[in-house]
């Protein structure tokens, strides 16, 4: 296989997607749980915007190692680990996303094993991992280009 040109256009949107999901959930009343948790309207935001947020950095992990580097992979975790022997991330953040990966598969597979308690913590606890997660590899794509 030959690797293709990264399109910056599709880096763009994926970030812009992964940050317009957390600035959402970020949006929502998470410095009370009681609050949160007393209107379901808010727990089912958090979820759809937590899962989508997940989706669109793994596509965009996947997007990267299929047009930079030729690695193919269909499974969330398989991302994780071609992005650590690509060097995109490191140990400790390919670990974080195989977290990552296995809640979002929580998420679409065991969603009714999830509580919105749960959720909550998640979202009012982890939610930076996500950004900082992005702001890694968007950084080691801008080393590399250099």
């Amino acid at each position: 296989m030959i690797a293709a040109k990264i399109n910056g256009d599709v880096i763009s949107q994926r970030t812009l997607w992964v940050r317009r999901m957390v600035d959402s959930i970020r949006a929502l009343p998470l410095q009370n749980k009681t609050r949160f948790l007393q209107n379901p309207n808010n727990v089912a935001a958090a979820e759809s915007y937590l899962r989508r947020a997940l989706e669109a950095l793994f596509d965009l992990g996947r997007y990267i190692l299929a047009k930079k580097f030729a690695y193919p992979t269909a499974e969330y975790k398989e991302i994780a680990e071609g992005l650590l022997e690509k060097k995109i991330i490191k140990k400790k953040e390919r670990d974080l996303l195989r977290r990552m990966a296995g809640y979002r598969n929580r998420m679409v597979h065991f969603y009714h094993e999830i509580t919105p308690e749960e959720l909550y913590d998640i979202c009012r606890h982890q939610l930076d991992d996500i950004s900082n997660l992005l702001d890694a590899i968007l950084k080691r794509m801008n080393q590399n280009r250099k």
